[in-house]
């Protein structure tokens, strides 16, 4: 039995030094010199490792939160500002482990085109007698018989999906979701992980894994646990237009927060070459629209739209001859929609014409920290430039150092990652020892001459 002080430690050591794997971490605490000092040379093996991890979420999110705390008390949090960003990070899914109605429809249909083809296939043969007609239909027969058994498991999968909320279903892990990736252009099956991220000193003040693939619905809660975890009365929270909501807006600015969040350009208008709303200015006092024709659009009624917002409606009677019309709307009239709290949205884009800067501050605050962690988590890419560079010093250059899967040690294990973490010094180590003294001399040799 280790005390947790000491999984703890050691956990944190495989954090910082970017040793995710538990055999990893069983390993270094047999030969590191670093870790034999900081665990008193204990040496916990990897089950024990992964046991620590899986039965303290709790405790561990807790150590992160004291080290905020820390933070706070030395008053590194003095500008009250965050940034707040989300990044998609891959699940233990693949996508083909993931189903929609839509995505079993079409695998039902290119089920039952192969059947369908291996029936054709089974007919032709019966027809044109072939010598290996016996062994060609019973293998033909096979396969049919397992693509209609993955017809009947696809057919518990959809009922299965009538009774998930958003539609999915996971079935490595059941809590990942598919969305899309903007950076990658794709979809993935992951999690979407939102974090607020101090402006000075760049710390994540606050952080939240969520399986929803849209940022619209974070802001107001990433901001307020920000809020929380710095322990300050008023925020400012920059983010980027991916979190522009209305609801999520008013939200903050009721609880006291400032944001700063560009608006999405949604509207077709523009596009197509017409006014768009911010053509159209909003007169408060008489509570009139002034279009770009100098005509006022007045208030005519309110409705509840769509997403639940309650909306005034204003157009006015000169549309129809209108000379400007064309450029306006291709209806009779051009009606401008107002939601209750609009005012809230036009002070967002007040504070953002004031200080156009605050876009920049967010993207030099919070992309980086995903991408640092990503780097640490194994996502990278070559660290060299130009073609020539990668030539003499890349990952498939370094990978002939990695033994093949019928080369390795007869006592090799396929889940350990020591090899590759040691980057092929053991493997060539004992390439060494194998050839002997002259043949290691000659091995030597060549790698001196080839860096030298």
């Amino acid at each position: 039995m280790y005390h947790p002080a000491v999984l703890l430690k050691l956990y944190i050591y495989g954090y910082l030094n970017r040793i995710q794997s538990i055999r990893r971490l069983e390993r270094e605490a047999q030969r590191n010199v670093e870790v034999m000092w900081l665990t008193g040379r204990l040496a916990p093996d990897f089950k024990t490792i992964a046991d620590f991890r899986h039965d303290n979420g709790p405790g561990i999110r807790n150590v992160c939160k004291r080290f905020i705390g820390m933070c706070r008390e030395l008053k590194l949090f003095s500008h009250a500002i965050v940034a707040i960003d989300g990044s998609k990070f891959k699940a233990v899914n693949s996508r083909d482990r993931n189903f929609t109605a839509g995505k079993i429809e079409a695998r039902q249909r290119q089920i039952e085109q192969s059947i369908q083809r291996y029936l054709d296939a089974m007919e032709t043969a019966d027809r044109t007698r072939p010598a290996e007609v016996e062994a060609k239909t019973e293998r033909l027969t096979d396969k049919i018989k397992k693509l209609r058994e993955q017809m009947r498991e696809l057919d518990r999968t959809k009922e299965q999906l009538k009774h998930e909320p958003d539609g999915q279903r996971s079935t490595t892990d059941p809590d990942a979701r598919s969305m899309n990736s903007q950076a990658k252009g794709t979809g993935l099956v992951g999690y979407n992980v939102q974090a607020a991220v101090d402006a000075r000193h760049h710390l994540i003040v606050a952080h939240e894994v969520t399986n929803v693939g849209s940022d619209r619905s974070q802001l107001s809660k990433m901001a307020l646990n920000a809020r929380q975890a710095m322990g300050k009365a008023k925020l400012q929270a920059l983010a980027d237009r991916g979190y522009f909501n209305g609801t999520e807006l008013k939200a903050c600015e009721d609880a006291g927060i400032t944001t700063y969040v560009p608006k999405p350009m949604t509207s077709n208008a523009k596009a197509e070459g017409r006014f768009d709303k911010s053509d159209f200015i909003y007169i408060a006092k008489d509570d009139q629209y002034q279009c770009p024709a100098g005509e006022r659009a007045i208030y005519r009624f309110s409705t509840l739209e769509r997403n639940g917002l309650n909306a005034r409606i204003y157009w006015t009677s000169a549309c129809p001859r209108c000379p400007m019309k064309d450029q306006c709307t291709p209806s009779d009239y051009r009606r401008i929609h107002r939601w209750e709290h609009e005012a809230v949205l036009e002070r967002v884009q007040q504070r953002l014409d004031r200080k156009p800067v605050a876009m920049t501050l967010r993207r030099c605050t919070v992309e980086h920290v995903f991408g640092t962690l990503k780097y640490w988590m194994g996502s990278t890419h070559f660290l060299t430039k130009t073609r020539a560079a990668r030539e003499h010093g890349n990952e498939p250059a370094r990978a002939g150092l990695q033994p093949e899967a019928h080369d390795r040690d007869p006592g090799y294990e396929p889940s350990d990652e020591g090899d590759q973490a040691d980057g092929g010094v053991s493997l060539f180590n004992r390439h060494c020892n194998a050839l002997g003294d002259s043949g290691a001399c000659q091995v030597t040799r060549f790698c001196d001459e080839a860096t030298g």
